[in-house]
């Protein structure tokens, strides 16, 4: 953890791993294979995978990254795409990205940079990729903690679901303005009605002027009024909010960390306090973890001196996704990297 999309080079990225999209023979290739080669020298490179191949469709082999400013550069062979063997391509293109993971924590890395395997001139549909990928990745994360990135040379070679989009689009549509030219408590006052209605049971709760509403996902309302009267301790400091209310949420300090898509040297200067109050992304990232409703994410950005703006698209899509009770943060990053906006959790350096 974390993992982050970046419009980057990958042969630029000083990550302790890079992938190459291989073919069986670990032959060198055109397209992002083929630069790869160039980068770290072709000859050598090359001398490494002979070594080494074949290998299966589904598997990785891993070698030294020679001139790259990778130390390591890991050949995962995604799959041929075949309509008629749809299962057995998503098989064998999750494989790949965890069979490379397996090999880079195996080599002790602690970053690595992936392509989006088999998009290119394999046909593997790109928006069904990106799902792969992020479930592979994902799934591997909630064990070890890596930070991987997503290298996306261009536009082209990334696509988020188009439903999704869709209907992140209409919400945008309805709700981004472009310059203050609404009131805070106006547009809230337009949307509440519809936000309340959806919300069944609808459970609305009044302490020192905030309120908390549990979407029906929530199933019961718990400690609901505990919540509520924490987030109105503007004189707590924001690591004690933090800590109670992941108490109140029953989630573990590791559990939200993890799902903030944050690092844990990060969660750990929030909770230590000592008057530190974390950027509004991260605090964003932090309500998605806590699966918070929008009025008690509102509230804990208060609480911090922040607010949500419907003059902001970043605010306008995090809002779209807390609002309807949507809180995979991997998923919510796709839609913002392809709104060229800000990513929720700690994004490091990578060179």
């Amino acid at each position: 953890m974390p993992f982050f999309i970046v419009r980057q080079d990958i042969t630029k990225m000083k990550t302790d791993a890079i992938v190459n999209a291989a073919n069986t023979a670990l032959q060198m290739g055109g397209g992002v294979c083929g630069a790869i080669f160039q980068a770290a020298g072709a000859k050598e490179l090359q001398a490494a995978c002979d070594a080494l191949s074949p290998i299966r469709t589904g598997e990785a082999a891993i070698t030294p990254g020679f001139s790259l400013p990778a130390k390591y550069v890991i050949h995962a062979a995604g799959p041929v795409y075949n309509h008629q063997k749809q299962e057995q391509c998503r098989r064998q293109l999750y494989s790949a990205y965890t069979e490379s993971l397996k090999l880079a924590e195996a080599h002790g890395c602690k970053s690595i940079a992936f392509p989006l395997i088999s998009s290119g001139i394999y046909g593997y549909p790109k928006e069904e990729a990106l799902v792969v990928a992020r479930e592979a990745i994902e799934a591997y994360l909630a064990g070890y903690g890596m930070e991987v990135w997503l290298a996306v040379f261009d536009k082209t070679s990334f696509c988020a679901s188009k439903k999704l989009l869709d209907r992140v689009e209409s919400y945008i549509d309805e709700h981004y303005v472009d310059g203050h030219t609404r009131s805070r408590c106006g547009r809230l006052a337009a949307k509440r009605p519809a936000m309340q209605e959806a919300a069944e049971p609808e459970m609305l709760l009044r302490a020192g002027g905030i309120r908390a509403m549990q979407p029906a996902a929530a199933g019961v309302a718990v400690a609901a009024a505990g919540i509520d009267s924490l987030l109105n301790q503007l004189d707590a400091p924001f690591s004690d909010t933090l800590l109670k209310l992941i108490d109140t949420k029953g989630k573990t300090d590791v559990e939200v960390y993890q799902r903030a898509n944050i690092d844990r040297k990060l969660f750990s200067k929030i909770r230590t306090g000592k008057g530190y109050t974390p950027k509004k992304p991260t605090i964003l990232a932090l309500a998605v973890a806590l699966e918070l409703t929008l009025p008690e994410t509102e509230a804990l950005l208060k609480r911090a001196g922040y607010a949500l703006s419907h003059a902001s698209k970043f605010d306008v899509i995090v809002e779209y996704f807390i609002g309807n009770g949507s809180y995979n943060i991997f998923e919510i990053n796709e839609v913002l990297f392809t709104y060229d906006q800000p990513l929720l959790g700690s994004q490091p350096a990578f060179g």
